[in-house]
């Protein structure tokens, strides 16, 4: 089913865009393009290809989680601009 100027027009309004007479005529072409592309990828027997979510076979680039030694408190507040005795000190965002 090709795409008519009219299609354009409907999906131009959707998606709140306006274009001249040329514009038009010229997605009209490229729509319908795409729609032959479409069909000739259709053609091809695609029953032994397995589904992907991406071209390339891809991997977890994270780390293990690993339990090691935390760095001490006072160490962690040695340059912190304001603190309390255990804590960062940080000004009230949230009100009631």
């Amino acid at each position: 089913m090709p795409v008519t100027i009219r299609d354009v027009e409907h999906i131009a309004r959707l998606a709140k865009l306006s274009f001249s007479d040329e514009e038009k005529a010229k997605l009209t072409e490229q729509f319908n393009e795409i729609l032959s592309f479409m069909e000739k990828l259709n053609e091809l027997d695609t029953s032994k290809v397995e589904p992907l979510s991406h071209v390339i076979e891809l991997k977890n680039v994270f780390r293990d989680d690993v339990v090691s030694q935390s760095i001490p408190t006072e160490d962690a507040l040695k340059n912190a601009p304001s603190k309390t005795e255990k804590f960062f000190k940080v000004p009230k965002v949230i009100e009631r």
